[in-house]
This record gives C-alpha cells, sequence and structure tokens, in this order.
C-alpha cells in the first residue's frame, strides 16, 4: 500500500484502528491497558499495533504518554497472571497425560522441558516479554511450572515495561505515521513465526525419522529370533510322586 494511502488511513483511522483509539481517548490510560490484557490473553490481537497506537492517541493529547506506558504495563501484567493461572490449573500431571495422548510427542519431551525452565525460568519469563508470540504464551510454562508468583510478576513486569515503552514513545514520536512502527515490526513477527514453523518441521521430521528406525529395529529383531517348532520345544520330565 502507497505512503499517502496509509498515512490518509492513520489520520483517519476506521475498523479496530478507530475502536482501539475510540477506547483510548474515552477511557485514557485504563483503557490502552485494557487492550493490552486482552492482547495477552488472545495473541491475535498484536501489540505491535496497539502500543503504537497508544503513543499516538498520547501524541495528540488525548491521554498522557506516562499513564500510556504505566496502564499498558499494569495491562500486560494482569494480562500475563491470567495466563499463569489457567498454566496453574492446568498442572503437571495433566500437562503430562496430554503430552502422552499427542503424536510424536513423548512424556520425556516434558521432563525435558521441566528441567531447562527450572534453569532458565526467570530470563525465558523476562526475555519472552520482549519477543513476539512468546509474549503471551511463556506465561502458561511459567503456571505450569509453578514459578513463585513474586518473581513472576517482577519479570514479567519488568520485560513488558521495556518493550512497551518502545513502542508507546516511538508511536508518539511519530505521531500520524505510528503505522511505520507497525510495519517495521511486523517483520519481525513474521522472522519470529517464520523460525517456529521451522523448528516445528525440523522435530516431525526428527520425530518420524525416530519412529522408522526404532520399527526397523524391531523388524530386525523378529526375524533373528529362532522360530522353533512344536517338536523342537524342551520338554523336562516331572518325577512321579509315588
Amino acid at each position: 500500500m502507497p505512503s499517502t494511502a496509509l498515512a490518509a488511513a492513520a489520520a483517519e483511522p476506521t475498523g479496530f484502528t478507530g475502536w482501539v483509539i475510540g477506547v483510548m481517548e474515552a477511557l485514557g490510560g485504563p483503557g490502552a491497558g485494557l487492550i493490552i490484557a486482552l492482547e495477552n490473553v488472545f495473541p491475535p490481537i498484536p501489540s505491535e499495533l496497539i502500543l503504537p497506537l497508544a503513543g499516538f492517541t498520547a501524541s495528540r493529547g488525548d491521554m498522557n504518554i506516562v499513564s500510556a506506558v504505566l496502564w499498558t504495563t499494569i495491562g500486560s501484567t494482569v494480562g500475563a497472571l491470567v495466563l499463569y493461572w489457567l498454566g496453574a490449573s492446568l498442572g503437571r500431571d495433566r500437562m503430562r497425560r496430554i503430552a502422552g495422548k499427542l503424536p510424536l510427542v513423548k512424556v520425556s519431551d516434558v521432563d525435558r522441558t521441566e528441567a531447562w525452565f527450572a534453569r532458565h525460568g526467570v530470563k525465558a519469563v523476562f526475555l519472552g516479554r520482549m519477543i513476539p508470540l512468546f509474549r503471551s504464551f511463556i506465561s502458561l510454562p511459567a503456571g505450569v511450572e509453578k514459578m513463585p508468583l513474586p518473581a513472576f510478576v517482577l519479570f514479567t513486569t519488568l520485560g513488558s515495561l521495556i518493550w512497551n515503552t518502545l513502542f508507546v514513545v516511538a508511536g508518539y514520536l511519530l505521531g500520524e505515521n505510528w503505522y511505520l512502527v507497525e510495519q517495521y515490526a511486523g517483520v519481525l513477527s513474521k522472522v519470529v513465526v517464520g523460525a517456529v514453523v521451522v523448528a516445528l518441521a525440523c522435530f516431525v521430521v526428527s520425530r518420524l525419522r525416530s519412529a522408522r528406525r526404532e520399527r526397523e529395529l524391531a523388524d530386525e529383531i523378529t526375524e533373528e529370533l529362532p522360530r522353533l517348532s512344536p517338536d523342537e520345544v524342551p520338554t523336562q520330565q516331572l518325577p512321579r510322586i509315588r
């Protein structure tokens, strides 16, 4: 889409963008926080769009930029807590049962994930808040593994504060050109999604090859087993009890 058309769309926002700006204009910072909380619970709503819009709304004087950063960070933390509690209610035992029923997934995969999260959980939560797609989903394993709630809230808030400040300030400085932030951030999102798809494809291929090798090994063992006829089965004479 030409930049002039994008600029016109930004000047007169409509659709979802217009609704987001309308909520922020009506409710101010709490409205921005509410939408970001929803974005955390429903990842298809992109923070890369919402946060620059909060900055753009602040640049028009409808909201204070400090309030925008504060409330969006509160909203991020609240949304993350919802998913944390969802993971905690799911629990480790139920997760194991689910993993045991999934094709190509082994319970040992859950064990390795738990061990990894035990070592890197804090870093994963902090850095995960600054990675598209993982921003929301990192809260689920934190809940499943019962990560201490104070630590989860602290590092979720810190990671969200950095991410939110970056995008809100960018939208504030760009003003009517806020959409440029979403454009460039969209490239990052596509890179992350592409990396996830490649990783999943490699996982599936690896598991399929492993399953094939196991079947071939089982077939080889079966073929090597001696086939005894009934006449060849050894018998044992039992002593007669008189």
